[in-house]
């Protein structure tokens, strides 16, 4: 019989990372998880993602930012896949804490037991928001692995369903304020089609790979299929760069953290973020289901 295969899935219990476990289970692997809150994983996600406890083999309750809760985690690991990052503002730990040095630190297990393959999800459009707090947290990791020594992939998706969720969340209120004019292009791809192509880049050489979803929409027409999706006429309302970018200003005296994660979303909207098609889910689709799921 053939050994099944070890993976180790970092951010297991996010977005992307629950759609991991999902696809390397039916792929047959054996599977160590790495969570903060393991019951978080026992019910479906926020935005459809699946429940995954019972896919688990091995869970491991850790911190990247706390070394010794994750001391070993490579152990007997032959693939290490990880889309381990800070989505939301902490009070006490910033990009470069999780996003860079908490990665880091599996990195650096992986090395030491000679892992077969690392696996990583950055960013899509990286130098052009090469100064951004996240984007560079992301590609210092990036640059890390690839001096490893280790086979590695690169996964860079344009733009996950679950982050244009948030325009669903705001056309419920009634209201979008939208940053520009909304002409801007992306594609972005959903959890599942995405988990896909991250498992496929198990095998084959080390590599960069950019990844969008089947449709491309400018961000305009997304927040219009939000406000349809609630069953509300559209009311958007543009604001100029220069007042978010003001605004930014002022949120980084008071907190900077929030101030770092906004300022990924106000500069993504600067430029189109299309990326090479994959999948075939359709963001329309997404949000019809994740309206009547909220209803």
């Amino acid at each position: 019989m053939p050994t099944i295969k070890k993976v180790l899935v970092a951010g297991a219990s996010g977005y992307l990372g629950r759609y991991a476990v999902n696809e390397f289970k039916q792929r047959g692997y054996h599977i160590r998880a790495l969570v903060r809150d393991p019951e978080k994983i026992k019910s479906v996600g926020a935005h459809g993602e699946p429940a995954i406890h019972t896919m688990i083999d091995e869970i491991i309750i850790g911190d990247v930012t706390q070394p010794e809760s994750i001391r070993g985690i490579c152990k007997d690991i032959d693939i290490v896949f990880s889309a381990l990052g800070l989505t939301a503002p902490h009070p006490e730990h910033t990009s470069n804490d999780v996003d860079y040095l908490g990665n880091k630190r599996i990195l650096d297990q992986a090395m030491e037991e000679k892992v077969s393959r690392f696996i990583y999800v950055s960013v899509f459009n990286q130098e052009k928001m090469a100064e951004i707090a996240s984007v560079k947290a992301h590609e210092l990791l990036v640059a890390d692995l690839k001096q490893s020594g280790l086979s590695w992939a690169v996964i860079r998706p344009n733009g996950y369903f679950s982050d244009m969720g948030r325009f669903l969340s705001m056309a419920k209120s009634g209201h979008i304020f939208m940053i520009g004019e909304g002409e801007k292009k992306i594609n972005p791809i959903h959890g599942a089609d995405l988990a896909k192509i991250c498992v496929d880049a198990v095998e084959g050489e080390s590599r960069e790979i950019a990844v969008g979803g089947a449709k491309v929409y400018t961000f305009r027409e997304t927040m219009e299929m939000a406000f349809k999706a609630c069953g509300k006429s559209p009311w958007i309302t543009p604001l100029p760069f220069w007042l978010a970018e003001g605004g930014l200003i002022v949120t980084g005296l008071f907190n900077r953290n929030l101030a770092d994660l906004f300022s990924f979303a106000v500069e993504a909207l600067k430029f189109d973020h299309v990326a090479p098609p994959y999948g075939t889910r359709d963001l329309k689709d997404f949000f019809m289901e994740l309206a009547m799921k909220n209803d």
